[in-house]
């Protein structure tokens, strides 16, 4: 199977989120650890003539808590629902930040991570991660940045493929 166009340059913008391990710090005393969702800034992901790329490179790491004793899939599982739940507050969305998360019936099924690879399951009965294809790319490369956060984590994939589908 070949990969889609932009495959590798997506991958390599969230291997660098990762390697950059924008927004993760490690368990606290407390009783919460710190987590990242991801927003969209247009204004961060243009070319020199001011197109938008619909690329990784316009993700915004903003913080969330989860609970201090997750890790592993449990950690991998909270992140993702945090990230389709959306939940942006009045502050991020002043800054211009985006998503259009939650959609309504997308939801995880499954949350699975062997030997560095993150799966990532999602039912979308209703079709509401389709669409136009800058939308699709910018909706897939969060959920892919919220699963890469996680130590260890080098390859993430979401199924079905045949979500994020202009």
């Amino acid at each position: 199977m070949n990969p889609r166009p932009g495959t590798y340059f997506i991958l390599a913008g969230l291997l660098l989120l990762s390697a950059c391990n924008l927004g993760v710090a490690a368990p606290s005393d407390g009783e919460t650890q710190e987590v990242a969702i991801f927003a969209y800034d247009a204004a961060q992901d243009e070319d020199a003539q001011g197109n938008i790329l619909c690329s990784a490179a316009g993700l915004v790491a903003l913080p969330r808590t989860v609970e201090a004793g997750l890790i592993g899939e449990p950690l991998l599982r909270a992140v993702v629902e945090m990230q389709l739940a959306g939940g942006l507050t009045e502050e991020e969305m002043a800054r211009g930040l985006t998503t259009e998360f939650p959609l309504e019936g997308v939801e995880l099924v499954d949350a699975n991570l062997e030997g560095g690879r993150a799966t990532i399951s999602l039912a979308d009965p209703q079709l509401r991660t389709s669409g136009g294809a800058c939308r699709v790319s910018i909706l897939r490369v969060q959920v892919e940045a919220a699963a890469a956060q996680l130590a260890g984590v080098t390859h993430v994939q979401v199924l079905p493929e045949t979500l994020f589908q202009p």
